[in-house]
């Protein structure tokens, strides 16, 4: 099983992150309401549990996670935990009732140079620190060229600056974290739902590149929005909406496999990404505490490698998903 707490270095950064992290878009709103006390309770508690990586965003929540967050850790030494945002919506602090989904659709693009230093500098309140380790280019799916030559630019800047540590992107693809790969200087990126225990289209098209230019994956979206939480549930979410009929059913045939051999699809599915040597940590989307003890549990559950072999044998996995870290990165 995964080492939860060893560091891991970020690619050529000196930042370094255990094998899990909190990420917060929970603490914002997503799919039902949580209160202020249950949102704090849930950041203390991944701090507890050893973790050292806190993720978060202007999106979510409308600011409202940012703020959540900040109220917490801004009494923690800065040099205790490793603190990423995002940039790439002009977000204004309680515009939107919190729970309109949405809002995430339609809220206001912007990735000028200019733009992105003005939302950073919002973040920074909201967060209430002086300083920011990753910021993520956030979902530039239709804004590729806007957000090389105004986003990046500025964080290129604020790196060469000192301000932050590293330059990174955060999107629901991997295709075009590879477009940015190819064509700026990236140290991480934030890869969400693509490398799971159901698909795995990173393999291809994003991980070689990664592992060429010493680029860190952070993963989210491990349980592909709930349909590897529970493949049994009424209506299995998945990327955010209820899951199509091939999906449930491959979900529930890994379920199966995992079953047979004792094992929770839940740690299966948390622990499946972690082994491959591009990937630095693995982001929990708790909203509790409860659940953050459950995520780290189910980090920790033992999986026999019969588990992974049977998946392969079947169909369910590719042969060449590493199933196994190698702590050795030139190996596969």
């Amino acid at each position: 099983m995964p080492d939860i707490h060893r560091p891991e270095r970020i690619g050529t950064t000196k930042l370094r992150v255990t094998r899990l992290g909190l990420g917060t878009v929970a603490l914002g709103f997503l799919y039902e309401q949580v209160s202020d006390q249950q949102a704090y309770a849930a950041i203390r508690c991944a701090r507890d549990l050893g973790l050292n990586l806190f993720d978060t965003a202007p999106l979510y929540g409308d600011g409202t996670a940012e703020t959540r967050l900040g109220a917490v850790i801004s009494s923690w030494p800065r040099d205790s935990y490793v603190l990423t945002t995002k940039v790439g919506f002009d977000i204004q602090e309680g515009l939107r009732p919190l729970d309109d989904w949405h809002f995430y659709v339609n809220a206001p693009r912007d990735f000028s140079y200019d733009g992105v230093l003005r939302n950073l500098d919002r973040s920074l309140r909201r967060l209430r620190v002086d300083r920011i380790d990753i910021v993520h280019i956030h979902d530039a799916d239709d804004h590729f060229l806007e957000a090389m030559n105004g986003a990046y630019r500025a964080l290129d800047r604020l790196r060469s600056e000192g301000v932050i540590q590293a330059v990174s992107a955060g999107m629901n693809q991997a295709e075009m974290l590879a477009r940015f790969a190819c064509e700026g200087d990236f140290d991480c990126f934030l890869l969400a739902g693509r490398y799971t225990l159901l698909e795995q289209r990173a393999l291809e098209s994003l991980f070689p590149i990664c592992r060429q230019k010493q680029i860190s994956v952070v993963i989210g979206g491990v349980y592909n929005s709930g349909i590897l939480a529970d493949p049994e549930a009424p209506i299995p979410q998945y990327n955010y909406q209820p899951a199509a009929e091939a999906l449930i059913s491959k979900a529930r045939r890994i379920d199966a496999v995992c079953k047979c051999h004792g094992v929770p699809i839940k740690a299966a599915a948390l622990q499946f990404p972690l082994a491959h040597p591009v990937v630095a940590s693995v982001l929990c989307g708790a909203r509790s505490a409860a659940e953050m003890q459950e995520d780290v549990e189910m980090s920790r559950f033992p999986i026999p490698a019969g588990l992974w072999s049977d998946l392969k044998s079947e169909g369910l996995l590719p042969a060449e998903a590493p199933a196994e870290r190698c702590e050795d990165k030139s190996q596969t």
